[in-house]
């Protein structure tokens, strides 16, 4: 169904000025009619590129073992497969993979979304508002969930997927044919050109604090929110929190470039929110002419402020899609965010949260609507930190355990190749609130369990990092993990 002749590769590279040479050393007018950069995953007629900043050539002398005869690269390798040289293998694969694929992104309304925090909480609130005003005919690439068919979900390996993955699975979304796609969108998908050249019919821009620093992801906060930002110019229209840090800067982009402006906040945007932290109602109104027709109340099935801010976002994006504000009230109260804030009641009454926030913003905002609806009660955190990335989070974890917790619980969260104990190290040393009583316990179950039998009456628990996932990675490897919120549900049967 999908194919590209080596001419039409040429053709494609040498439009969008990607090519190193001319294509002289064409051997024969060869058809490609499946696209990898992976040597496990291959085909007849594969056409493999040679994508990383550390690629391994032993993956390419696989692949030509394998049958290729073909590679797309930056650098010449001694095999014996021709090269097609370009000058930036990231973007050409995403301009290869549009063609390939018949530019699946021209036949989808897309929304994409970015933040520190909030992002997938949102997408599903944009997907729930979606499916009942276009009968569920709405593809979700987030980072916990992948759906091409509108119903039907499966695990995701990336919040982004590479360029290849990404065209294909939009192809498949439109052979499926769905009509939406809401997808979010990591610093990362720009900083590795994963969405180059893909433009968005609405961008929405949550918030952004320090995350993802790190030698191997971003070196600076400049560097992560300039990789943010290029959303707003890959957008036609913006969605933005207007309280959010770098404010400023965001709407002079709009301004700059013409990008049609529409805000929230509680003191700040073109709508105002208006709620209780501890409630799940709150209102929304336009400041001014309500354009979008979608002034009113509305309910969540979740609590806390900070949801109350991703449904706003939601609301005005389901609005800029032309849906009802009817629409958006009859389907907020419904959505289900799987792993986000899933409250579960102890037999003596104390709250445990299982939720996936695992940064300061998350961890701090949880925590601060957890005082606000038990301010009698003591607050148990249970977090770590993932092995290998976002190695800023650490020093960031611990000052929101200071700001917030009376009993810090430090425990492992997919260690990956570091020593759980250093990166717990990196946690505590962070907490400068002597009044915080510090545990540290690595195996991830005791502590859950640890937390579960400390709580009293009016106690709560937050259980911070892994939502429902039931593995934990070690060492590269997926290891079976009962899961946070499968162990909450066991003691609290085992209680009653």
């Amino acid at each position: 169904m999908y194919s590209i002749t080596l001419e039409q590769l040429y053709q494609i590279l040498s439009e969008k000025d990607l090519l190193q040479t001319p294509n002289e050393n064409m051997k024969t007018n060869q058809t490609f009619t499946y696209l990898s950069y992976d040597s496990r995953d291959l085909a007849e007629h594969t056409l493999f590129f040679c994508k990383g900043l550390h690629f391994n050539v032993a993956s390419l002398h696989d692949a030509i073992h394998k049958g290729v005869e073909v590679y797309v690269s930056e650098i010449k390798y001694e095999s014996s497969a021709q090269a097609v040289l370009v000058t930036d293998i990231r973007k050409a694969m995403a301009v290869v993979a549009q063609y390939f694929y018949h530019n699946p992104q021209d036949n989808l309304y897309k929304i994409g979304i970015t933040g520190t925090k909030g992002k997938t909480t949102t997408a599903y609130f944009v997907k729930k508002i979606l499916d009942d005003a276009f009968n569920k005919k709405v593809a979700l690439f987030s980072s916990e969930e992948t759906t091409l068919d509108g119903t039907t979900f499966s695990s995701s390996a990336l919040t982004t997927p590479e360029a290849l993955d990404l065209y294909r699975q939009m192809a498949t979304a439109c052979e499926n044919g769905l009509t939406h796609l809401v997808m979010e969108v990591s610093s990362q998908a720009y900083k590795t050109q994963r969405v180059y050249n893909l433009t968005f019919e609405t961008g929405v821009f949550l918030n952004i604090s320090p995350d993802h620093i790190s030698p191997i992801e971003h070196p600076t906060f400049e560097d992560y929110f300039q990789c943010k930002r290029q959303l707003l110019l890959n957008s036609k229209q913006m969605v933005i929190n207007q309280e959010s840090d770098q404010f400023a800067r965001l709407k002079q982009t709009c301004v700059d470039y013409q990008i049609p402006l529409y805000t929230y906040g509680y003191e700040l945007g073109t709508y105002l929110l208006a709620d209780k932290a501890e409630e799940r109602t709150f209102k929304l109104t336009a400041k001014n002419k309500d354009s979008l027709g979608i002034d009113g109340s509305y309910q969540l099935a979740l609590f806390g402020q900070f949801n109350h801010e991703n449904a706003a976002a939601a609301i005005l994006v389901c609005g800029l899609a032309n849906v009802s504000k009817q629409m958006c009230q009859e389907s907020l109260p419904l959505a289900q965010i799987p792993g986000r804030m899933n409250l579960l009641e102890k037999p003596n009454g104390a709250y445990v949260f299982v939720d996936y926030a695992h940064n300061y913003l998350s961890i701090h905002a949880i925590g601060r609507f957890a005082r606000q609806l038990r301010p009698e009660g003591r607050l148990i955190i249970v977090t770590g930190s993932a092995g290998g990335k976002a190695i800023s989070r650490r020093p960031d974890i611990g000052r929101a355990l200071s700001e917030c917790a009376d009993v810090a619980i430090i425990t492992s969260d997919d260690p990956d190749f570091e020593d759980p104990k250093d990166i717990a190290s990196e946690i505590t040393t962070a907490i400068t609130n002597p009044n915080v009583n510090i545990q540290l316990e690595l195996n991830r179950a005791v502590a859950v369990t640890s937390a579960f039998n400390q709580a009293k009456s009016k106690d709560t628990v937050i259980i911070a990092g892994k939502g429902t996932e039931k593995m934990m990675k070690y060492r590269g490897e997926e290891s079976f993990y009962e899961g946070d919120f499968h162990i909450v549900k066991r003691l609290i049967n085992e209680t009653k």
